[in-house]
């Protein structure tokens, strides 16, 4: 098995998504959209809004009639009409008239513009006083200012938010196409492991990775679907692999990625139905021992068992897979922020270094504080707030360094 530990660079991984295609998509209520994948483009059917209508308390007007006013010198303005909300007004604005009209409300034909009612001073119920002078379209949202009909409102591939659960409701979609979620099988390997129902003997620890990544598999978009534990035997791993590959579109094996006399994913994987070993061995740190392999039309890792080097794992290269096969086409933005790094941390060319940093705000400013550990330790992700990458090239970084934390 030494002969397949080949380490490959973490960009070379990510390109291999490219192999594996989305999984089918679905119909569904527009109320339960959020997080959901778009599976199709949507296209405005009409202008948005529909009609040129007033964003504040006032009066539709032509601009040319408040031009020169001002509190010394008011033009006196006729009052045409009033309209009411959801009412198309029946009359037109001519120059030197004005209607009363409410936020959100209809501009009348001839109108171009509303002036608020803070610069205006009522005379009589025919004649109102204005203060201000304003341009054409001032406190108005034109006829599709926001999109017009034919275009592109929503790209397929687009995650769907409140934000755009709200354009879809503009537009009247009640029912939209979706990326179904993924299923994601998660398997823990290794004869010291027990559920956590269970007093761990002498050598023996509780199942901390099914529940880690399940929750990673969660926030991904994705469905986890558990196998508990497998102990370190050709025969049940294998059967379990081939049920979780029927069951679900990806599988995650924790545990067993090492190279080491006990450890039979690797045969395992090799003799899947339509395999190959893609990769055996990433050039990250924790994770290196990483493999990824291919069975039929689906992606099945080895990752390895302790769970700092998991988690890690499942952020910088699994969860780029999810999103990938999810329909997400915005899978390589991995949410960060920035912020000072707050010592020196050393890292080793060849390799790309996962740090744990918390963070915290000192004086207006936002600092990374590494939170140093060995990869079997869950306290220093509990600490965490997220990761730094420092990339292949690079010998560490100084303090003071600006860097981007990603989000765990």
């Amino acid at each position: 098995m030494k002969d397949f530990f080949k380490v490959v660079d973490l960009a070379k991984v990510l390109e291999y998504v490219s192999l594996f295609q989305a999984v089918e998509t679905e119909i569904i209520h527009l109320g339960d959209t959020q997080g959901r994948i778009l599976a199709e483009n949507i296209i405005a059917d009409s202008d948005l809004p529909p009609f040129s209508r007033s964003t504040m308390d006032g009066y539709a007007v032509q601009a040319s009639s408040t031009f020169g006013s001002s509190d010394e010198n008011p033009a006196y303005i006729s009052i045409a009409g009033q309209i009411a909300m959801g009412e198309s007004p029946s009359f037109s604005i001519k120059q030197g008239e004005a209607a009363r009209i409410s936020t959100g409300g209809m501009l009348p034909n001839g109108a171009d513009s509303v002036i608020m009612i803070e610069h205006t001073e009522t005379l009589n119920e025919q004649t109102i006083e204005i203060y201000k002078s304003i341009a054409p379209g001032h406190n108005v949202i034109e006829k599709g200012e926001d999109f017009l009909k034919g275009s592109l409102i929503l790209p397929k591939g687009r995650k769907i938010r409140p934000q755009e659960t709200g354009l879809l409701a503009a537009f009247g979609k009640e029912k939209v196409r979706v990326y179904k979620k993924p299923v994601i099988s998660i398997i823990s390997t290794g004869d010291e492991v027990v559920p956590v129902s269970q007093i761990p003997a002498s050598g023996q620890i509780r199942d901390i990775n099914s529940y880690t990544l399940s929750g990673q598999v969660k926030e991904a978009g994705g469905i986890p679907l558990t196998f508990g534990i497998v102990k370190d035997n050709y025969k049940n791993l294998s059967d379990i692999c081939r049920k979780a590959l029927f069951q679900s579109d990806m599988v995650l094996i924790s545990g067993g990625s090492s190279v080491g006399a006990r450890d039979f994913t690797i045969e395992v994987l090799t003799d899947l139905p339509d395999s190959e070993i893609i990769v055996h061995g990433i050039s990250i740190s924790p994770g290196k021992p990483t493999i990824l392999a291919r069975s039929g039309k689906k992606a099945v890792w080895g990752i390895p068992g302790h769970v700092v080097s998991a988690m890690v794992v499942f952020t910088a290269v699994v969860k780029p897979f999810i999103e990938k096969i999810s329909g997400n086409t915005s899978w390589y933005k991995m949410p960060a922020v920035s912020a000072k790094l707050s010592r020196n941390v050393a890292s080793a060319q060849g390799r790309t270094d996962y740090i744990r940093v918390r963070l915290a705000e000192k004086e207006g400013i936002l600092w990374a504080e590494p939170v140093l550990g060995k990869s079997g330790l869950i306290n220093t992700m509990v600490k965490a707030d997220g990761l730094i990458k420092i990339g292949i090239n690079t010998e560490g970084l100084e303090k003071g360094t600006m860097v981007e934390v990603i989000f765990q």
